[in-house]
């Protein structure tokens, strides 16, 4: 079985790639809307500082636990046991798997605003019979990239990486020549929006929320990497490439136009501002440049999508099928449930329209848990006394952000993600039992099974009555 393994650059790309996707783009009205100069800055401030410690965390575990392969799988595996670790895996790919499928109709709305006419829509929002077609090829062709080695999927992604940068750089230089410090002082508190700072504050961690997500991506392939020692530091480069794009892009766009006009624009409203600065040419590039972007960013998801099923089932939490690799070395049978999961998500799409958003919400906030026991899973090893005090620090702050970005989600979606965990626990119970009779459920994980079933009582209730 041939496999190339990934290098630094190509795990930082994919890092930064996951994160980097279509919300960029409409950053600087959705910040806008909701939030003064001044708030944005605090915001920016507090999220940066959290999701910092997340990406150090991710750093002194492939330092502390070098033998752990799979990142979010293994680490919370070998934290909290093997039922927590497949609940953190199964959520982690339903969120991805689910969550990319979003990437593919967002460019193929972006497609629609420069062919559909009011008499021929073709692409629409991206869920026309047009749009279906066009989006199932390009899942399918992604799925013969990956197919074909891990390896080259990655490179690919490092060059569409580098060629969705261009235009976000482009547009942050335009925007420093542009950047009027009158402009930017006036109303720093949101007056006109009549909500406190300190309101307005939270409002913009809503929103950043979860542009982070995606800073698992080179722990989830720390197999496939070329050196172990990489995937932190590739972790860590991602997010402060990632990090210095958002609050640059948010920022200097209230130079530009005063806070209401920045909220009046269309999204994506980064198209508007280059277009305000440089012209017809420049609204192109900027819409070149998210489709460009959202198609990379599923590239790497992907292989996120791909990786997590084959990790777990080397440790017998997914059926044994998904241990299968092709001649390249890809997880081959996990490849094809993530594609074949997309495409009926995809059908879905069209068929449904936008009823398809509650789904997205609701296995979008699955991603939240794993991010958490990461955290947690780095403070109970210094507890015991691996790392040092400034281990510690980070495992505390990443906790508590933890805690935070489940709490700002809502009670609510985190509920109605136990209707997803149900049928993830049947599969789990499937796989023990393939093990044999030895691998039997414990006490602690029996009285976690229980509670998750009789929570799903609660959370069908709540799905039924916001149908």
């Amino acid at each position: 079985m041939k496999e190339s393994k990934i290098g630094l650059w190509s795990l930082t790309a994919l890092v930064f790639s996951s994160m980097v996707g279509a919300g960029i783009f409409s950053l600087p009205q959705n910040m806008a809307e909701v939030a003064g100069a001044r708030a944005v800055l605090i915001g920016w401030g507090v999220t940066g500082v959290g999701i910092l410690a997340l990406a150090a965390s991710f750093l002194y575990l492939s330092r502390l636990r070098p033998d752990l392969d799979g990142g979010i799988y293994s680490y919370a595996r070998a934290g909290f046991g093997d039922l927590v670790g497949f609940f953190s895996a199964w959520g982690y790919w339903l969120c991805a798997t689910i969550g990319v499928v979003g990437y593919l109709v967002i460019a193929f709305a972006a497609l629609g605003s420069f062919v559909d006419t009011p008499d021929n829509v073709w692409f629409g929002d991206g869920n026309t019979l047009a749009a279906f077609v066009g989006e199932s090829c390009i899942l399918w062709t992604v799925h013969l990239l990956v197919a074909r080695g891990v390896q080259q999927a990655a490179l690919f992604n490092l060059v569409a990486t580098l060629a969705k940068s261009l235009p976000l750089l482009l547009f942050i230089l335009f925007a420093c020549y542009w950047f009027d410090p009158v402009t930017f002082a006036a109303d720093q508190q949101g007056s006109t929006l009549a909500v406190p700072v300190s309101e307005q504050v939270r409002n913009t961690m809503l929103i950043t929320l979860w542009v982070f997500t995606g800073i698992e991506g080179a722990a989830v392939l720390s197999a496939r990497a070329r050196n172990r020692r990489d995937v932190g530091t590739a972790t860590v480069l991602g997010v402060v490439l990632a990090l210095l794009l958002y609050v640059l892009i948010s920022v200097l766009a209230l130079g530009i136009l005063s806070r209401p006009e920045l909220a009046a624009l269309p999204n994506p409203s980064m198209a508007g501002l280059m277009a305000q600065m440089t012209g017809s040419w420049g609204k192109v590039l900027i819409s070149v440049g998210l489709i460009v972007s959202v198609l990379a960013s599923y590239v790497s998801w992907t292989l996120f999508s791909a990786e997590v099923p084959f990790s777990a089932a080397r440790h017998g939490a997914f059926p044994a099928i998904f241990r299968r690799q092709n001649r390249s070395g890809t997880p081959i049978a996990s490849l094809w449930l993530t594609s074949l999961t997309v495409q009926g998500c995809l059908l879905l799409v069209w068929l449904l329209g936008k009823g398809y958003t509650n789904l997205l919400l609701i296995s979008t906030s699955m991603i939240l848990v794993p991010y958490l026991l990461i955290g947690l899973f780095l403070l109970k090893l210094s507890l015991s006394g691996e790392g040092n005090g400034r281990v510690r620090a980070v495992a505390l702050v990443s906790s508590g952000y933890g805690l935070w970005l489940l709490y700002a989600a809502g009670v609510e979606y985190l509920l109605l993600s136990l209707l997803l965990y149900g049928p993830g626990l049947l599969l789990f119970l499937y796989s023990r039992r393939q093990l044999g009779a030895d691998q039997r459920l414990s006490g602690r994980e029996r009285l976690l099974a229980g509670v998750t079933l009789v929570s799903l009582v609660p959370a069908i209730w709540s799905f039924t009555h916001q149908i």
